[in-house]
């Protein structure tokens, strides 16, 4: 039976993945910042796979490596690594964005992911096996109005990823991308600090992809044969022809 850690599941894209993954009985390590979250989420997956709990900010170094060492031994060889924590904040042309916001973005994004790699890989080189998932954007492809920063954190997932795949050639790991569009989640309430008329406004007019859709898209990447590996993979709603242009009725 394998065993996966997502990190970022307490909603949205995450908290999908550990549905569908349950329906698999994968083992599951459910990362997240909110306790309760996860918690609704362990109870809702009860009876259907085994679930381990880890509440951390992936920004906290020191406390991504002494919870992800803590794991109990049924969770210790982590098979599927889903890099989902991400955020972003606020909407701004560079000369007014905020400092507080792109640390912000940079630290989750960027050194997040990277410290929860780190925290993984070295067991699964060990092993000579695993897989890792990191959660672009079509932001990481293509910069839009005023997402300077953002565009640019998730660039920096792109670059990662492929610096990923290069490293761990021949060491039994498979390291692929998933970049979606436009997501109908917390995401915009969180850009948007928290206005929700904002963010709703977002995704008027058309159909967004939805959560599931993307965890649909996981399930598939991480069930082929070992010998094949889905390195970068770009979706997006009907509606959507590019980070800025969207139809909308």
């Amino acid at each position: 039976m394998k065993t996966a850690l997502i990190t970022g599941a307490s909603s949205g894209i995450g908290k999908a993945t550990a549905k569908i993954f349950a329906e698999e009985g994968f083992n599951l390590i459910l990362c997240g910042r909110r306790q309760e979250k996860l918690e609704e989420l362990q109870q809702e997956l009860q009876g259907k796979c085994s679930v381990h709990l880890l509440a951390f900010d992936v920004r906290e170094k020191k406390e991504v490596f002494s919870k992800i060492e803590g794991v109990p031994s049924k969770f210790a060889n982590i098979d599927i690594l889903i890099n989902n924590a991400g955020n972003a904040h606020g909407l701004d042309p560079i000369q007014k964005g905020s400092i507080e916001d792109w640390d912000a973005m940079i630290d989750i994004n960027v050194k997040g992911l990277l410290y929860v790699s780190k925290a993984i890989i070295p067991k699964m080189i060990e092993r000579a096996s695993g897989h890792i998932i990191n959660i672009g954007s079509t932001a990481g492809k293509e910069v839009y109005p005023n997402g300077n920063v953002y565009c640019g954190s998730k660039h920096a997932v792109d670059a990662i990823t492929q610096g990923m795949r290069i490293d761990l050639n021949g060491k039994g790991i498979r390291v692929g991308a998933i970049n979606p569009g436009m997501v109908e989640t917390e995401f915009s309430e969180v850009r948007f600090k928290g206005d929700t008329e904002k963010a709703k406004k977002v995704y008027e007019g058309f159909k967004p992809l939805q959560s599931e859709d993307i965890a649909d898209i996981i399930r598939f990447v991480v069930t082929r044969p070992s010998h094949v590996n889905i390195a970068d993979l770009m979706v997006m709603c009907t509606a959507q022809a590019s980070s800025a242009i969207v139809y909308k009725k």
